[in-house]
């Protein structure tokens, strides 16, 4: 029972994005893209991200820049059902909630500007970007212990019955956290008047840690001895380089681009301050102890978009992304049980109703690759569908600013199994969730 509260404990939550993008992808880095999401395509700052390659045709030579604020709130939440919170033979649902918040997540990008070619340059949370925290613990943990108290016969002798869940209490909760910073920089160069190319790289770093505890302990009436005493308390850090290319195509009314960012063989190496499980077999401790690396592979991205020019003030974009994760190591190979990568569908349109003022809207459709031997109550997915919307405002020809709300409605993932969490008794989770981000960017040209 300890061993499956330790695994579980040393994989949470840290692993969910706050951000739109893949599991360990923030796609969203500029208040554009949240005002509407298809920018692959764009050729303006924003593209140093979205589009490098578009740098190059960039209208005005010289710097152009932009520093963008978001801040990112998300819930998630598990609904419980099985015969074990009770154990008397009915199945009773109980509710986790655990909420993520990112108040200010910065980013900026830059680029200079001087004739076919284009120097450029990001800082941005490229991946993960929050802190999840489920106050009253996780489903996993709890039905766990319940489990294993129930069968530990040397305590029904002491009691002189099992021991049932109306005896005692579980005090839990889970933190998590995690962080990839990502530096780029690159060069973009047209070739002529139809196209340029790109090549760069980012440089990731990977901060993330987690944090939680399980105490479980006999009510006063039945002795009020301590049964169980689980904590882990572990900081990961690892660092990775992204190589990316790039293409876009000018025809007519028409701007096709292409980017490519190949797998990030990433590493991340444990600094365990608590580890805390007694009785634990050392075989099974060995991958969460101080010192011990594992992998977390950023995967291979690709990205195609075209923009169509309706009329001179009116644009409309399209875009498709793929993430290549089957081939992106996990720990314990978890990558290996989902079906397929990941698929992105977004469209977007913008308006310039007067010189000074840009409306636009968007929609991203998100298709993971799930499977139940994927989803685990300490780092789930669903797949989703979300809507943008914003405007840039224009005060003159050097200063603009982007503003945008970006909302996602997600799927309900349902887990159904014969032995909830190996304790024998059928159980199901639904896995929900909830994420709107706000944004705002300024840019300046000079």
């Amino acid at each position: 029972m300890k061993k499956f509260l330790l695994i579980g404990a040393a994989t949470l939550i840290v692993s969910n994005s706050t951000f739109a993008g893949d599991y360990l992808t923030n796609t969203n880095q500029h208040a554009a893209f949240l005002r509407m999401a298809a920018r692959g395509a764009s050729i303006d700052v924003d593209g140093v991200y979205s589009n490098p390659a578009g740098l190059a045709f960039l209208q005005k030579d010289g710097f152009h820049l932009s520093l963008t604020g978001q801040s990112a709130y998300q819930t998630r939440e598990i609904a419980a059902t099985t015969g074990l919170w009770t154990l008397d033979g009915k199945e009773t649902t109980q509710n986790y909630k655990g909420t993520a918040s990112a108040p200010f997540i910065p980013s900026f990008h830059g680029v200079y500007k001087d004739g076919n070619w284009a120097v450029s340059a990001s800082f941005a949370i490229t991946g993960g970007g929050g802190k999840a925290s489920f106050d009253n613990g996780l489903p996993m943990f709890n039905s766990l212990a319940i489990g294993g108290i129930y069968k530990n016969e040397q305590l029904a002798g002491l009691i002189g019955k099992p021991v049932t869940p109306n005896m005692y209490d579980i005090n839990t909760a889970m933190d998590g956290k995690q962080y990839i910073y990502g530096v780029q920089l690159g060069l973009s160069y047209r070739i002529n008047d139809w196209l340029s190319v790109y090549a760069g790289g980012r440089m990731n770093y990977v901060k993330s840690g987690y944090e939680g505890y399980l105490k479980a302990q006999l009510k006063q009436d039945f002795g009020g001895a301590q049964l169980m005493n689980l904590a882990l308390d572990c900081e990961q850090t690892g660092w990775g380089v992204t190589p990316i290319i790039g293409a876009d195509v000018k025809l007519g009314k028409w701007n096709l681009a292409a980017k490519y960012e190949i797998k990030t063989n990433l590493n991340i190496e444990n600094k365990t301050n608590t580890l805390d499980a007694p009785g634990v077999p050392e075989e099974v401790l060995k991958p969460y102890a101080d010192g011990e690396q594992t992998p977390s592979d950023i995967p291979a991205f690709l990205s195609v978009a075209a923009e169509y020019e309706i009329l001179h003030n009116l644009r409309a974009s399209v875009e498709y992304h793929f993430f290549d994760d089957k081939h992106a190591g996990m720990l314990n190979d978890r990558q290996k049980t989902l079906k397929h990568g990941t698929h992105e569908y977004l469209a977007g349109i913008e308006w310039d109703i007067i010189k000074e003022l840009t409306i636009s809207g968007g929609f991203q459709k998100t298709n993971y690759g799930l499977s139940n031997d994927f989803q685990t109550d300490t780092s789930f997915y669903c797949s989703s569908y979300s809507l943008g919307f914003g405007a840039r405002v224009n005060f003159n020809e050097s200063w603009s600013i982007d503003v945008a709300y970006f909302w996602t409605n997600y799927d309900d993932y349902t887990k159904t199994t014969e032995s909830y969490n190996n304790t024998g008794v059928k159980g199901t989770d639904v896995y929900s969730r909830t994420n709107k981000v706000f944004g705002l960017s300024l840019n300046y040209h000079f």
